[in-house]
């Protein structure tokens, strides 16, 4: 028997990955509205060090946005924030067009297993035709033997808001055809994306939930350390 409407899973995960000041922060602002640079840090030098978060809805579903570090001191992080996603967004800036860390971010998502998603080119206004073309070229080459060798390449402009809801419907269709996975178990599951400690509250985790459902109160395995933790709120 086939899902429900109402069982059927309706929140999905959106990778964006790309080189150092290619627009990925932009884009998600564009898309979602808010900003995902939240340390003053990020703001002062105007890129992203920590994993960002942000998210739209579209279909009846959720989709969340992590913004990753483009930088590569900070490819540890983008590892963080792309295990487990169902789609990925790869942002290549049209006055920059292929950069080190484009095919860096490009191989580590082809190690980690995702399979779908879109190509956005950024910062179309700053491009014309010729250079948007050469870019279209060296993109053909650069995804050919990848996942991404038959994704939609969407042209945008985060600043004047061309091609911005073209991407949001591609990544909708992109992400909701990703394979099911099965969020009911006994056992909770949960990779970490990030941690801290605010002032008088203990750890606080970020991720996204694979399977089962933990409440407060329950108590659960820190893996691979073997710690046991309990839920607080």
């Amino acid at each position: 028997m086939s899902p429900s409407h109402s069982s059927r899973r309706c929140q999905y995960v959106i990778c964006l990955a790309g080189h150092i000041d290619h627009g990925k922060s932009a884009i998600v602002q564009a898309l979602t509205g808010g900003t995902v640079d939240r340390l003053p840090e990020e703001k002062r030098r105007g890129i992203t060090i920590e994993l960002g978060f942000a998210h739209f809805d579209g279909e009846g579903c959720g989709f969340a946005l992590i913004d990753v570090p483009g930088h590569e001191r900070f490819v540890h992080t983008m590892v963080a924030g792309a295990s487990g996603v169902d789609a990925a967004l790869l942002v290549v800036a049209a006055d920059d067009s292929v950069m080190p860390q484009t095919r860096e971010h490009l191989e580590l998502l082809e190690m980690l297993g995702v399979k779908r998603g879109v190509i956005a080119v950024s910062k179309c206004d700053l491009a014309d035709e010729e250079q948007l073309q050469i870019v279209e070229m060296e993109l053909d080459e650069l995804v050919a033997a990848t996942f991404l060798a038959k994704a939609p390449r969407i042209r945008v402009s985060a600043q004047t808001g061309f091609g911005i809801e073209r991407l949001r419907e591609a990544l909708i269709k992109s992400a909701t055809a990703a394979s099911e996975r099965t969020i009911n178990g006994p056992r909770f599951r949960m990779p970490i994306d990030r941690s801290f400690s605010p002032a008088g509250q203990g750890a606080v985790v970020t991720g996204t939930v694979w399977r089962g459902v933990a409440k407060v109160g329950d108590t659960l395995e820190l893996v691979p350390a073997g710690e046991v933790v309990r839920i607080r709120r």
